[in-house]
């Protein structure tokens, strides 16, 4: 219904915008802006728009910034004028401008024309250097700390998704799902604190466990620029603690004609598999005075991957005070990821100062996964005497051997509708109308698995990358021999969350005088829903059941011709995958997912309905001293959350229980830019941000499950209790940060930025073994949980350096460098010990990332080779044991790109990637207890793009 709603609605801006434009002209009359001023655009040589330069009015110093489409206005001016415009890369430029007294005036300013003269003044030209100009200057002339990629520099690395792309951004570090990025930490924060939108529209996340949104389902190819702003104004959305991330798609008014461009070609990956990746463009301007622009971009993308993967799940052996693996998981995937992606755009701008549109988008990531598994279940047997923490071996172990099939489908479709009105005044309205939906969707996790009778078999980790298990020396190859094997069970398993927001969100800005001082003021509101709904199903049904499951028959007669093989390991032959898929869809239908096989209580405690409605509003002003720039305000936002959840007790029906809760916050924001000199820029500001608690932490589910413990005289009857917490706060962050900027000439910038950020009520989860729990048959359960830690803190320095070296001789000239070190410290404290510790480190920070990147342009051709690092970082805690901790190793990645322009709009392009062949990594507490070691190899990739 909220999207009929949208839709119904989508045209209500333009045909307010036709009205106000009727209102402005007399039938007969051409069109032509309204109200007194300036309105301009500045462009290059070739006339494509140049964001972020700056125009200042000689004299006055009146200041305005062209916007990504190279905009500008400067209200309320009369008479001649001189406008002074800078832009970074290019020469500056002077130009004098009659405007009439009531009567709008247009100009616009061209930069790097013929009348270059000095070395000062040398045109930064090619597609790098034009993609850092764009970014450098939209940075230097922004409000706040911003990062900003633009299409140019995204194509210019080989970043298949958003994700990826960002890693190249100082103090971004992404976090990798079978080799490709996926979420993002920013600054060294938890992926669930920064905020992810497309073309300003709030994102929710495709996953029911967090708020972090999936970026990986994004492709790069849609981008226009992708801004990253690491502190806020009071105009912003304030739940993103870590920085913003807002994704912006083309326009029409990019190019102003028609515009076609595209790419095509495929890869080879040295694991198996290869890549196809196509996009393509097409965009133009029509109508009365070419006011009506129309764009539509297509992507799509097919990965196949075969990494190889070994995990080593281990525990802690209380009574012999040592670690242990209770089970080893060889894993063989053959997968194939797709990504395609559509926007488009409808835009119409009767004038300059009146202007609306229709935006959307929309991406869709399928991972298509088969995975034959084979896995020594050491916990199903006896330890033996002389085990160490590096060493041991079980009698009456048991090997598995399974095939899974399992598909994942992650959509995300964005819907905006507005106008922006510019009056007489100066003043400036606008309004917007969004909607955004994100599905995550699992039609089936099904799964085989077969069971071997009783063995013996041990682990020696002493060379932890390359561990030995006896199996393998064994030379009878018993755990090849399917006749040792017989069904186990079948599993069955779906599930499907649903993300959907509304926003409605209007802004007024006023230029005005107060005391003598020129001064802009602006309001605003929002409001937003966003509904949430997440349904799983679990199926299980084993040999032992009754009524038997569906016979598979012998695992001999399922097994393919192809050997499966992990590392140096011989897992033996396949199983064939049609043969079981065959086998799944016919169990399911003849009765394995009956009542019987469902499990319960794991199909319900999953489940939850979730409705958050935000209602916003702010003022902020901002005014010159001098050659200080001041942006004041406040933001107050109001939130009302009501979640409804099971409670699932061991015996006895499920009961629904819902929970109502509102709570008002406010953010006060001071934010300073100091203009030392054109070339030296500082920065300064105080904000405050939060965090919302992930949906499923907060929602009040319980799940309550009984175990059967063997304490060796006897048996004891052990609860396990897992709930949501609905008295769960939001993180809170009082934000301070500092930077300097010097821009250099032609191009280039050396900074430093540093950031403090005091948390309060940090989310962690804590598992309490013995807590008081009177519905257990022993009155105590371990009971897991979601808890606010009282105190926190987050702190670190950003270092950047970007340089074009036209200062050498000829053809050396082409040479430039990227280079960019974050060093961050984190803590949090729980206000309570857990195995003699109360201080924790934060979940996804990492205390160093770094890139360094060196490129050359010249003659059409432009190449760069990166290399981006970071270090270990925490993924999960454990109270209990710190030798349990999970953490990710550090990793370092080198890339390399290469593209030759032909000068026709024909362009070739190389990329490979991972040329390291690094490794992903994590392991428990420290480095010899790994628990997973996954290898994705390196990628090679050609191709060809074309532009007219």
């Amino acid at each position: 219904m909220k999207l009929r709603l949208l839709v119904g609605a989508a045209f209500l801006p333009l045909a307010f915008a036709m009205t106000a434009q009727a209102a402005d002209t007399a039938p007969s009359a051409a069109v032509e802006p309204a109200g007194d001023g300036l309105f301009g655009r500045v462009v290059n040589a070739s006339g494509s728009p140049l964001p972020g330069a700056e125009i200042i009015v000689r004299g006055s110093g009146r200041r305005a910034v062209s916007n990504t489409q190279g905009e500008f206005s400067l209200p309320g001016l009369s008479g001649d004028v001189t406008l002074d415009v800078r832009y970074i890369g290019l020469p500056d430029a002077s130009q004098l401008v009659s405007v009439s007294p009531g009567r709008p005036s247009q100009v616009t300013v061209t930069l790097g024309g013929d009348d270059v003269t000095t070395v000062a003044d040398v045109v930064v030209t090619g597609v790098i250097t034009d993609g850092v100009a764009r970014s450098l200057n939209q940075q230097k002339n922004a409000d706040g700390t911003v990062n900003i990629l633009s299409a140019d520099a995204i194509g210019r690395y080989p970043d298949p998704n958003v994700a990826e792309s960002l890693q190249r951004v100082q103090g971004v570090a992404i976090q990798r799902d079978q080799g490709e990025g996926r979420y993002i930490n920013v600054r060294g924060a938890p992926a669930a604190f920064t905020a992810v939108s497309v073309d300003g529209v709030a994102v929710p996340a495709v996953s029911p466990t967090t708020r972090a949104v999936d970026l990986d389902t994004l492709p790069s190819d849609i981008v226009s620029t992708v801004e990253v702003s690491k502190t806020l104004t009071p105009a912003q959305d304030a739940d993103s603690i870590a920085g913003a991330v807002d994704i912006k798609t083309r326009s029409p008014f990019d190019k102003r004609r028609l515009a076609v461009s595209g790419y095509a070609g495929g890869s080879y990956n040295d694991y198996g598999g290869s890549d196809t990746r196509a996009g393509a463009t097409i965009s133009n301007v029509f109508g009365p005075d070419q006011s009506f622009g129309a764009l539509l971009s297509l992507s799509y993308s097919e990965t196949n991957r075969r990494p190889d993967n070994v995990e080593n799940a281990w525990v802690y052996d209380k009574d012999a005070g040592r670690y242990l693996i209770e089970e080893t998981l060889f894993k063989d995937y053959e997968t194939q990821r797709t990504r395609q992606a559509l926007t488009g755009a409808l835009e119409w701008r009767p004038s300059e100062g009146l202007r609306a549109w229709l935006r959307g988008s929309y991406a869709e990531f399928e991972d298509d996964e088969y995975r034959d598994t084979l896995r020594f279940g050491y916990a199903d047997g006896k330890i033996q005497p002389g085990a160490t923490d590096r060493a041991a071996t079980f009698t009456g172990a048991r090997i598995y051997k399974a095939l899974r099939h399992r598909t994942q489908n992650n959509q995300i479709t964005t819907l905006s509708t507005g106008l922006e009105r510019t009056f007489d005044n100066g003043a400036v309205w606008d309004a917007a109308l969004s909607w955004a939906r994100s599905e995550q969707t699992y039609p089936h996790r099904d799964e085989l698995v077969f069971r071997s009778d009783s063995q013996t078999l041990s682990y020696d980790t002493t060379d932890h990358y390359r561990p030995t298990y006896s199996a393998f020396a064994d030379a009878s190859g018993f755990y090849r021999n399917p006749a040792k094997y017989s069904f186990r069970e079948n599993t069955f398993r779906s599930n499907d969350t649903e993300q959907e927001d509304v926003s409605f969100k209007t802004n007024f800005e006023l230029p005005t005088v107060i005391a003598g001082r020129e001064v802009t003021l602006k309001f605003g509101g929002k409001y937003s829903t966003r509904d949430v709904v997440a349904d799983e199903e679990r199926f299980r049904h084993r040999s032992s059941d009754k009524p038997a499951p569906l016979d598979p028959g012998t695992m001999a007669s399922l097994l393919s011709d192809q050997l499966s093989r992990n590392y140096d390991y011989n897992l033996g032959f396949k199983l064939n995958h049609d043969l079981v898929s065959d086998y799944l869809a016919r169990a399911a239908v003849a009765g394995s997912k009956s009542a019987a096989a469902r499990r319960m209580p794991q199909s319900l405690t999953a489940d939850y309905t979730a409705n958050e409605d935000i209602l916003s509003g702010y003022g902020q002003a901002r005014f010159d001293v001098g050659a200080t720039n001041v942006l004041v305000g406040l933001r107050i936002e109001k939130t009302d959350f009501e979640g409804s959840a099971l409670n699932v007790p061991n015996t006895g029906a499920p009961v629904k229980i819902t929970v109502d809760r509102d709570q008002t916050d406010f953010f006060p924001n001071l934010t300073l830019r100091h203009s030392f000199s054109d070339q030296l820029i500082g920065r300064f500001a105080l904000t405050r941000a939060i965090s919302r608690p992930d949906y499923t932490d907060v929602v009040p589910r319980i799940l309550e499950t009984r175990e059967t413990e063997d304490t060796g005289g006897g048996s004891k009857i052990r609860t396990l209790i897992s709930r949501g917490n609905p008295d769960l706060k939001p993180t809170l962050s009082n934000n301070v940060d500092l930077g300097l900027e010097y821009y250099l000439r032609p191009l280039g910038v050396i900074s430093a930025n540093a950031f403090y950020k005091d948390l309060s009520d940090y989310r962690f989860t804590l598992v309490t073994n013995g807590a008081p729990y009177a519905p257990s048959p022993t009155g105590v359960a371990d009971i897991t949980e979601s808890l606010n830690a009282p105190d926190g803190r987050l702190m670190g320095i950003e270092l950047n350096w970007q340089q074009t070296f036209d200062f050498l001789p000829g053809w050396a000239s082409g040479f430039g460098v990227f280079a960019n070190y974050t060093l961050t410290d984190a803590e949090i404290k729980t206000g309570r010990s857990f195995a003699g510790r109360d201080t924790f480190t934060l979940p996804g920070q990492s205390d160093t990332t770094y890139n360094l990147a060196l490129f050359y342009e010249r003659a059409g051709l432009s190449a760069r080779v990166s290399y981006t690092h970071r270090s270990d970082y925490l993924e999960a805690i454990n109270a209990e044991r710190p030798g349990l901790d999970l953490w990710v190793e550090g990793r370092g990645q080198l890339d390399f790109t290469a593209s030759y322009d032909f000068g026709n709009g024909v362009e070739v392009f190389g990329e490979a990637k991972n040329l390291t062949d690094t490794a992903g990594v994590r392991y428990y507490g420290v480095k010899e207890r790994t628990y997973e070691y996954e290898k994705f190899g390196y990628n090679v990739f050609m191709g060809v793009r074309f532009k007219y």
